[in-house]
């Protein structure tokens, strides 16, 4: 999902908080409770003693009836994990493949933001449906990642979509905490899902929730989550490689032609090393207040050179307020809707309070990319990106990518690109490298949003991908 544009620029979220106002379901309309001590009473002492917080959770869940909503008409649960002791409740909801999901792999999608609502993935990019018409009748997808996946949809940090909490969280370790608990009492509920292949994908911000999140899980030795892979989509990881390619990017050196003057690409260059300068103090101090001050200073002097054009930072060939009116927050927020999954709160898009939290702490410019080499070790990474998009283009991904320390760097920069082309017509629609563990693709014609701009492409890919065709 997006980030806000005027988070990016002055550290506040334009977007409305959502309703404060919860309606808490009695335990009674939902099908299955689950309690922290179920999970405990089967782990070892010591691995109880790790994971003893566990204890503090609930999982809530229902069967949602596939003909209520015509979403579609797969099996689908929807519920919340409560962490009733810190007031905090992530909401998810899960689609089964339309293939086989007996064997067919789990996924996971994660919007970014921080603070954007992964309802809005479902609905207007991988989901079954669009709501494409103020009738809100959904709309089948045929390119759906549910197509030959399962495919669970989570509102995270707390307060991002129909989550809610009293309280916040304020960086991406501690959202991959609750995502660790939400999984693993999931898994424990529905034990069909356990032993198939899982797997992490998002986009944008998730650049940061996903790497930390797989780490999280596989810090656990007594998980029953079968985490095999990460994939992240046009993701924020490493902001001090990445920012060095806002200049390239606008003025000519993307693939599209350059969208700002000579005058615009200079002042660019001239904000560039004292806003490197303070990323690199982030990096070195892992300091709240440093890493704030990093991330107000490179998008107040960087940045906003770019926003100021009037272009779209998630697409580079529109201008802002270009775009296809859709139905999805007026269909997620019908009574019809929020009483079929469970939902406690009003659904907002984006939520101003999870970003200013994340703000706070200085976590957008913290070196989370540290955790890659440690992945990498155990489990393949695909980094892809929409060669389209700005705020988190293809260059800065491919860069970061690179530059990258681990045992198979050299052997990374040297493997070839090959293309990647559709089976049947033999339609190119971008590149791939690979080499090892690590892959990085750039999908043409893509923005921010490749599953919304690339449909066909980014099946493609996906289904390729958890069918282990880049596996080492």
């Amino acid at each position: 999902m997006k980030f806000s544009v005027s988070a990016l620029l002055v550290g506040l979220v334009a977007s409305v908080h959502a309703d404060g106002n919860v309606e808490r379901i009695p335990d009674s309309e939902w099908d299955h409770i689950l309690h922290g001590s179920d999970i405990l009473s089967q782990r070892s002492t010591e691995t109880a003693k790790t994971d003893g917080y566990l204890a503090d959770y609930t999982l809530r869940s229902r069967i949602v009836d596939p003909s209520a909503l015509k979403v579609d008409t797969v099996k689908q649960l929807s519920g919340y994990i409560d962490d009733d002791a810190n007031d905090k409740h992530l909401f998810f909801w899960f689609f089964e493949s339309r293939n086989n999901p007996a064997k067919d792999p789990v996924v996971l999608w994660l919007n970014g933001g921080p603070g954007c609502s992964s309802m809005n993935g479902l609905f207007t990019e991988l989901g079954p449906a669009t709501i494409p018409r103020s009738d809100l009748k959904p709309v089948r997808n045929n390119y759906s990642w549910n197509n030959n996946a399962s495919v669970i949809f989570v509102d995270q940090p707390v307060n991002t979509g129909f989550s809610y909490s009293g309280t916040s969280v304020g960086t991406s370790v501690a959202s991959a905490k609750d995502l660790y608990s939400l999984l693993t009492f999931f898994f424990k509920q529905y034990p069909q899902y356990a032993t198939q292949d899982f797997h992490i994908s998002g986009e944008s911000y998730a650049g940061h929730y996903i790497p930390v999140t797989a780490a999280e899980i596989l810090s656990h030795a007594d998980r029953n989550i079968n985490l095999k892979s990460i994939l992240v989509g046009n993701g924020m990881t490493e902001p001090l490689t990445q920012y060095d390619y806002y200049r390239p990017m606008a003025c000519g050196q993307g693939g599209y032609n350059a969208v700002l003057g000579q005058s615009d690409c200079r002042t660019m260059d001239n904000a560039l090393p004292e806003c490197k300068r303070r990323i690199k103090s982030c990096y070195d101090t892992e300091n709240a207040s440093t890493c704030q001050s990093a991330t107000n200073y490179c998008n107040n002097n960087v940045l906003s050179v770019y926003s100021r054009s009037g272009k779209d930072v998630y697409d580079i060939r529109k201008n802002n307020g270009e775009g296809t009116p859709e139905y999805s927050t007026q269909f997620l927020n019908s009574n019809t809707t929020r009483k079929a999954i469970g939902a406690e709160r009003k659904w907002t898009l984006c939520d101003g309070s999870v970003y200013q939290a994340f703000s706070n702490t200085g976590d957008w410019m913290k070196p989370i990319y540290r955790v890659v080499p440690g992945l990498l070790a155990k489990i393949p990474v695909l980094i892809y990106a929409g060669d389209a998009d700005y705020i988190c283009n293809w260059l800065g991904n491919r860069a970061w990518a690179k530059a990258l320390e681990w045992p198979g760097k050299a052997a990374f920069n040297q493997a070839s690109v090959q293309p990647l082309k559709l089976g049947g017509s033999g339609k190119e629609y971008g590149k791939v490298t690979h080499s090892g563990n690590f892959n990085f693709m750039q999908i043409y014609g893509a923005g921010h949003m490749v599953p919304e701009d690339q449909p066909v492409s980014s099946l493609d890919f996906f289904n390729r991908w958890i069918w282990g065709e880049w596996k080492n």
